[in-house]
């Protein structure tokens, strides 16, 4: 059995650039997770992305993260990828 190996990116983005940079990172494709971390290191939300969550859940996960970018105004947006 092999052990897929994942990466960790981190990216520092204010409240307004979250959506986007969200959506940027779920058409890139090779995006496992994505965790929005507050200010404080805390984690306000945490999205699993599998094939089924993007084909069909896209829209309730992003307006969710809407209502996340309008509650912060710096945070940290750490993306597990598949290598």
């Amino acid at each position: 059995m092999t052990k897929q190996s994942r990466r960790k990116e981190e990216f520092k983005v204010s409240g307004d650039e979250i959506v986007k940079k969200v959506k940027e990172l779920i058409r890139e494709g090779n995006v496992r997770r994505i965790i929005i971390k507050n200010e404080k290191h805390e984690t306000l939300m945490e999205l699993p992305l599998t094939f089924a969550l993007v084909g069909t859940f896209l829209a309730p996960v992003l307006a969710a993260v809407g209502a996340l970018a309008a509650l912060v105004t710096k945070c940290t947006i750490i993306v597990e990828r598949k290598d």
